[in-house]
Formats: structure tokens, sequence, C-alpha cells
């Protein structure tokens, strides 16, 4: 049924009562971590939560924490009311949205993000750090976080496996439910969830795209249109290699050159490419 009013919680403990009154008559909860500004892609996931639970509960929180101070948690875009109307289009729609406010709030009321590096001056810290709202605990999954997105992003990882390792422990699912776009953050959070017995499935879907080839992301909505034009070479050189590859190309340099070539010559930027398997 569509049109479904979803429950709003914004606090933590009320969150985690209502999964555990449902939890003791017989239910199941899929999870779905996202950082609103919803797109298909996130509407997909949850669809595969129906397919796995009895109730889904969709988190809708922007996370501090996956942030250093010199990117862009100011201007990561946002729209709950639209978000909102776009759950409650999904067939079956969604039992709760959770939205708290500040999931790092422990008593001070500093929500701020200033300089990037700690108090002896040589390691990227985060804004919740930077913040001083006095949070010191963090899961890092070690050797998975280092590579490919990590070189770049020292603070993101730890992040990432931090706030869903609180998500767990407040709304407690049976099921958590995220998109493989994001292959890293899958991997690395069906690795945290493995190595500290969370008792819970952890599910990967396959990303969407747009008609044109572009990933669907919230962060799209920021491209101009010749941005957008030039992004479309990252798709477009990955399904070449792709298609390489499966016609016996074998060399990994000449498939990563060539993805990269096509990236620069649209006139991007390359953070890295790499061949794994």
């Amino acid at each position: 049924m569509a049109n479904k009013d979803p429950l709003m919680i914004t606090d933590k403990d009320e969150m985690r009562k209502w999964s555990r009154s449902m939890r003791a008559q017989g239910k199941t909860i899929g999870l779905v971590p996202t950082m609103g500004y919803l797109h298909e892609g996130h509407l997909s996931l949850i669809q595969e939560s129906h397919k796995q639970t009895h109730l889904t509960v969709v988190s809708i929180y922007i996370n501090p924490g996956q942030f250093s101070p010199t990117e862009d948690l100011s201007t990561y875009p946002s729209d709950l009311l639209g978000d909102i109307q776009k759950l409650k289009s999904v067939p079956g729609g969604v039992d709760v949205v959770f939205n708290p406010k500040n999931l790092y709030d422990y008593g001070n009321n500093d929500n701020g993000c200033g300089v990037g590096l700690d108090q002896e001056g040589g390691k990227v810290v985060s804004c919740v750090e930077t913040g001083g709202m006095g949070h010191e605990t963090w899961v890092r999954v070690e050797r998975l976080e280092k590579d490919l997105c990590g070189k770049s992003r020292p603070v993101f990882f730890r992040g990432v496996a931090t706030i869903v390792t609180k998500l767990f422990n407040i709304v407690e699912p049976d099921v958590a439910v995220f998109g493989k776009k994001d292959y890293q953050q899958w991997r690395i959070i069906k690795r945290m969830v493995r190595d500290l017995d969370f008792g819970i499935k952890v599910i990967g879907t396959e990303l969407a795209r747009d008609d044109d080839g572009l990933a669907k992301s919230s962060r799209n909505a920021r491209l101009s249109p010749d941005d957008r034009q030039k992004a479309l070479s990252i798709s477009k050189s990955l399904f070449k290699a792709k298609f390489a590859a499966e016609n016996g190309q074998n060399d990994c340099q000449e498939l990563r050159n060539a993805v990269i070539q096509a990236i620069h010559e649209a006139g991007g930027k390359i953070d890295y490419a790499e061949v794994r398997y």
C-alpha cells in the first residue's frame, strides 16, 4: 500500500523502545541507513528490506563523524519533507523514519566543525572531534579501510563504521540493507558485523543508474549540466573497460590507463583508478 505515513522518531531511546516492542511481537526489522536526499537507489533498498523482514526502518542522519572539516558537511543536500513524500510513494511504505538531531550529543551543544588537525597538529580528524562534542570511541576495520577511498579520506570509513554501529545498537535490526555503489563501504560493514558478532544480516543491492548511465547519488543534485556531462566519462570508461576485460583484455594496467585517460580527457581529476578481482 502506497502513501503510508511512517512513524517519525527522533529520540534514540524511543527508537530502541519501539524496536524491542515490535520484536516482542515476533516481528523482524530491516534497517536502511541513509543520509537523506533520497533517490531511486535508496528506494530500491527499501523494497529489498520488504522482501526480508516484516517491518522497515529508514534512518536519515547526516553523519559528521565521516566528514573532515575540509569536506562538504555544511553543503550536503537535505530535504526531509521531500524524503518523506518519496518514502510514502514506495509500495508498502516504511514503518519508521529515524531522524535524530545529533547522535554525538552527550550534553554539550557545540556542533561546529573547526580546523582539521588534532591538538598534536599532525592527524586529520573529523567534524565530531573538532566540534568539541566529547566523543572518543571509534570503530575501525583496519585493513579494509586503508586502501582505495580510504587513502584520500582518512576519517571516512572510521566514521561510517562507528555510526553504523551506533545505529545497529539503537535500532537493533535483524537485517540491514546497503547499496553496492559504495562497494568498499559495504564490504567494511560486512566485515565489521562478522568480526564483532552482530546478529544482523547485511545485504548489498546492485547500484542504480540514471538513463544516461550516471550512478544515482544524492550529491548529483549539485552538478551543473556541464559537470554532469563530464561525469558520464566515469561510467562510460568503466563499461568500456568491463567490455574489454570480458573479451580477453587481461592487462590490468592497460585497462586502468584507459579509464584514467577517458576521465582526464573529459576534464576530470582522478582520485584513484584500480582493477580488483
